[in-house]
């Protein structure tokens, strides 16, 4: 009995034929194929496994020529990201999967271009990936492809454009060095102006919060001063009425004065009489 093994990696799947007839998909392992035939039996059909890779690849369309809406002429190279999710479809469906994404990437980047100016292109690559993806995933799918990233690799510009672009650029780099110089001048213009209106803003706080200390100052000393006056008045208003309740003390007080005086010997002291001391003596007399 002749046989023959077929192993199918991960990376794969096989399709498999017998007769020329799919039979069924089978995923990856290793498989036995035999081939021997019975001299009294119907003969075993002929089987053949296509193998079909379905790890995500790269298509690269190069160099294609494309007019824009402005009618500037580009050449634009763009790069596929696809994998295989349908194996049967991949190889029923259309003669070479890989050949007819190329046409359909290709027609739907040229659709995509020929809408667009030359300005929109250069401000917003972006709009020919979205395109594309939008434009082909959905016919990539009847076929078994599943397309995930479709972006501009190369963008080339005739040669007096690209000179002309040159020039636009350096203006452009140019005109963006002077402005941020512009705005970094008007922003330390604009610190300092800040910074001088801050501290005038604080040394008119410290100058009004002086003043306040001071007037609180000025304020506590009169109001201390006043409440030694108003003590002193009670002081004294105490002193009259003991005095007043108790003239022996007030006799004590002159006493006491009288002793302190006499003990200046500059001291004079005048005393009055109410009644005559003589005939001829006079009514006021005076010791010393």
């Amino acid at each position: 009995m002749r046989k023959y093994e077929v192993i199918i990696k991960d990376t794969h799947r096989g399709l498999w034929y017998e007769d020329g007839v799919l039979i069924k998909v089978v995923e990856a392992g290793r498989y036995v194929v035999r081939l021997k035939r019975w001299l009294f039996f119907p003969p075993r059909p002929r089987v053949e496994v296509l193998l079909v890779d379905m790890r995500e690849r790269d298509l690269t369309i190069k160099g294609q020529e494309i007019l824009t809406s402005d009618k500037v002429a580009l050449r634009v190279s763009i790069i596929v990201q696809f994998r295989v999710v349908d194996p049967k479809l991949a190889i029923h469906a259309v003669e070479k999967y890989e050949d007819r994404l190329y046409s359909d990437v290709q027609l739907a980047a040229r659709r995509s271009l020929a809408s667009m100016t030359l300005e929109n292109i250069l401000t917003n690559r972006n709009q020919l990936s979205e395109d594309i993806l939008r434009d082909v995933k959905g016919t990539a799918a009847s076929y078994g492809v599943t397309i995930h990233r479709a972006d501009v690799k190369d963008l080339i510009f005739p040669g007096d454009l690209q000179e002309i672009m040159n020039k636009v650029l350096a203006a452009e780099r140019m005109s963006q060095v002077q402005l941020v110089e512009a705005r970094t001048k008007s922003d330390v213009q604009k610190i300092e102006s800040q910074s001088k209106a801050e501290a005038q803003k604080l040394e008119a706080e410290a100058r009004v919060a002086a003043q306040r200390l001071a007037a609180q100052s000025d304020s506590e000393v009169q109001r201390m001063e006043t409440d030694a006056e108003i003590r002193r008045l009670q002081e004294r208003e105490r002193t009259a009425r003991a005095y007043a309740q108790h003239p022996a003390l007030l006799r004590m007080l002159e006493l006491e004065t009288l002793r302190e005086l006499g003990r200046n010997g500059n001291a004079r002291i005048y005393i009055g009489f109410d009644k005559h001391v003589g005939s001829n003596g006079p009514e006021r007399g005076e010791a010393s």
